[in-house]
């Protein structure tokens, strides 16, 4: 027999969330009287035909815009399907994640050409893209009629391009991946350490004491949780620069730091720490 439960749950006033087991992934809506806000799509086109069948089941009205949070896969390969299965509809990210997205599409292929063991190798190589249609540099305001949504860049950090959905009447901010709750916050080939701390500075600042924070992967979290996050952030980013003023070099910094999480996660973090740091903060060794 068919379960007819409907996925999204709703955490606030018209906002609901649907997580998905693969990766943790959260897709939200926002309800508003003019039909519903998707942010995020999930990260392949079969993934993103359940999406949509869940939105249908959910009935909470026709869809309205998409939203991806960065141009990571996981979060716009759904976006092709979810326009066949509900509708066209604009897509909104930021500039610089609209730019990149093929680009970092094609990387992400490439990688599962060559992942002949991978149970989701062919549902990732039979997507097909679909960009976004409309994008911002620094804030935005969607109209769903009787409900204003705000899409805020707040700076660099998970990537360049990291987008937040504020949805003030509900106190509800979604992070996309500038917050996780499943693992430690993912620091990537493409991500900016040294400035996520301050960029979460400023998502802090749209946040109140009551705040539901919705993080792109991981159930659903508050305020408190986002500032310990900073905080972890933070001592990587100090430590790196501690590190670096010191004359400890590259190669011998994940050994010799005290770091909040397993150092086998920081490995880019420590690389793109030191390329990013001016020459003013390195002890640089005398020849």
């Amino acid at each position: 027999m068919a379960d007819h439960t409907p996925r999204f749950t709703e955490v606030a006033p018209r906002v609901w969330v649907a997580h998905y087991d693969w990766m943790h992934v959260n897709i939200t809506l926002v309800g508003g009287s003019d039909g519903l806000l998707m942010v995020d799509t999930h990260g392949s086109a079969a993934q993103a035909r359940a999406v949509a069948e869940d939105v249908r089941r959910l009935g909470a009205g026709p869809l309205t815009g998409i939203v991806n949070t960065h141009e990571h896969w996981d979060h716009h390969f759904g976006n092709a399907t979810v326009v066949e299965q509900l509708g066209e509809v604009p897509i909104h990210a930021t500039d610089w994640a609209a730019e990149h997205m093929v680009e970092s599409a094609e990387r992400t292929f490439a990688k599962y050409e060559d992942a002949a063991g991978d149970p989701h190798r062919d549902e990732i190589l039979a997507t097909a893209l679909r960009p976004p249609t409309h994008t911002f540099s620094s804030v935005v305001q969607l109209d769903l009629g009787d409900r204003a949504v705000e899409l805020v860049h707040p700076g660099r950090g998970h990537t360049a391009g990291d987008l937040v959905v504020r949805v003030p009447d509900a106190d509800v901010l979604l992070g996309g991946d500038l917050v996780e709750e499943s693992d430690p916050p993912f620091i990537g080939d493409d991500s900016w350490p040294l400035e996520w701390p301050l960029t979460l500075d400023l998502v802090l600042e749209l946040m109140t004491d009551a705040t539901v924070v919705v993080p792109g992967h991981g159930r659903v979290v508050d305020k408190a949780f986002v500032q310990d996050q900073r905080v972890d952030l933070g001592v990587v980013a100090e430590t790196i620069r501690d590190l670096a003023s010191r004359g400890v070099p590259q190669s011998e910094a994940l050994a010799q730091g005290d770091w909040p999480w397993d150092p086998a996660l920081l490995v880019s973090a420590v690389r793109l720490g030191y390329e990013h740091l001016p020459r003013s903060q390195k002890r640089l060794p005398l020849v």
